[in-house]
């Protein structure tokens, strides 16, 4: 992906295409962020979504605001992605644009459960982040947030049946599945989960599939 995005800015910026450039930005910045280097990654990102909202460019900004999100989250700093995620949804609501509002929902009940993770520190005006290991231990989560996140993820599966988004609909019902077994509600769990992933006939090396396969195993047990 990033060399898709690399390739793509290079021929945008040849060519004169700007959009694609920072389109390709945002996503160059996020296969940064997944490699490791997390804060040139969310420079990258907060540059070409700043620039696209400059053009006047709403459409794809709930999608990229949710994948800033999940990186904030995948390093423990889940206040931040919880206030993208907000302002996401607003977007989702004053634009209409909803292909991914199911996906905002889902990552809003994950972030939820991180939601007592201690924020970032900081050095100076920057982010100093925290590495998953410092995490809360899953089990550390409140009631109340637990709540809410399952309010969320029911959430999230209602949008995704309703836009028949299969594959949106099964990355919240494993969320919601996980959610569920943490709570030893395996029973539910086992049939929310299998119902969806039965669904499907092919792509089961994908990642989504794999992790809901693996997921059903050990409701079973």
């Amino acid at each position: 992906m990033r060399a898709r995005a690399e390739e793509t800015i290079t021929l945008s910026t040849e060519h004169g295409f700007p959009y694609f450039s920072l389109e390709s930005a945002v996503l160059k910045g996020w296969t940064q962020a997944q490699q490791g280097q997390t804060e040139v990654g969310i420079v990258q990102m907060c540059q070409g979504m700043n620039a696209l909202q400059d053009m006047g460019i709403e459409s794809t900004r709930p999608y990229h605001l949710a994948l800033l999100a999940e990186v904030y989250g995948e390093i423990g700093q889940a206040a931040e992605g919880l206030t993208l995620l907000a302002e996401a949804l607003a977007q989702v609501d004053k634009t209409g644009e909803r292909f991914y509002e199911a996906e905002l929902y889902r990552l809003k009940g994950q972030l939820t459960l991180q939601s007592k993770v201690p924020r970032s520190r900081r050095v100076g005006n920057a982010q100093q982040p925290v590495s998953i290991a410092e995490a809360v231990p899953v089990g550390r989560t409140h009631p109340t947030e637990e709540s809410e996140a399952e309010e969320c993820f029911l959430k999230a599966i209602d949008i995704a049946r309703k836009q028949q988004a299969k594959s949106f609909e099964l990355r919240a019902s494993t969320s919601l599945a996980r959610l569920w077994q943490q709570q030893a509600k395996q029973a539910e769990a086992h049939k929310l989960l299998s119902e969806v992933y039965n669904w499907f006939t092919e792509g089961f090396d994908t990642k989504d599939l794999r992790e809901a396969r693996t997921l059903i195993e050990e409701l079973s047990d």
